[in-house]
């Protein structure tokens, strides 16, 4: 990369430096962006600026939104008894492709992750101490996935909310063998959640 010319190679490295995008990748990009028409290209550059000077943070979810409070937290049909907790917006999306659930949301930005120096601190609970304060939450649903970060974050949110808001019910995204799957096949850590999580039918 080092015998790029210096405009090719500035923007290699400013597109591998984001996630899931490799030094091979971001040459592919950056040759592509070279050969569109210029208009083209400024439009992809002034939406990137776009993006940043139109977007902000809700203050009620904190999720990605044109104004606050955002669309979601804004609409009176949403039950206020119901808050489900994602960690990233993008988990927020996928929730809503559903159309299934209709309570509120609150983005926690991460998960715990000591390791990776992510703290209490850095996350939003804060956001979701003021949301259970209110009174108006009687269940928290945990939408966290099933890695040990959002186990970890799991457990800590569970008693966070048993020692301060004993009035609100946590309960979780069910767990274990997706439809389809046969006991056989699956790992012991699946199998684990699925015999732990199991329902009454």
């Amino acid at each position: 990369m080092h015998n790029l010319p210096a405009p090719l190679r500035a923007v290699v490295e400013q597109l591998s430096s984001l996630p899931g995008i490799g030094p091979k990748s971001a040459l592919r990009i950056a040759l592509t962006l070279l050969k569109m028409p210029r208009e083209r290209a400024a439009g992809v550059g002034q939406s990137i600026i776009d993006l940043r000077d139109n977007l902000c943070m809700c203050e009620e979810c904190a999720s990605l939104a044109e104004s606050s409070p955002c669309a979601l937290c804004s609409d009176p049909n949403r039950d206020h008894g119901q808050l489900c907790l994602v960690s990233e917006w993008d988990a927020l999306l996928a929730m809503e492709d559903m159309s299934l659930y209709k309570g509120r949301y609150l983005v926690l930005g991460g998960l715990l992750s000591p390791l990776d120096g992510v703290e209490p601190g850095h996350l939003e609970f804060d956001l979701l101490k003021r949301h259970l304060a209110s009174g108006r939450v009687t269940e928290l649903i945990l939408a966290l996935g099933a890695t040990m970060d959002a186990e970890s974050t799991a457990s800590y949110v569970k008693n966070m909310v048993e020692n301060e808001f004993p009035h609100v019910n946590v309960s979780r995204l069910a767990q274990g063998i997706p439809m389809g799957g046969e006991v056989k096949y699956m790992d012991k850590e699946t199998l684990k959640q699925s015999l732990k999580y199991r329902q009454k039918i």
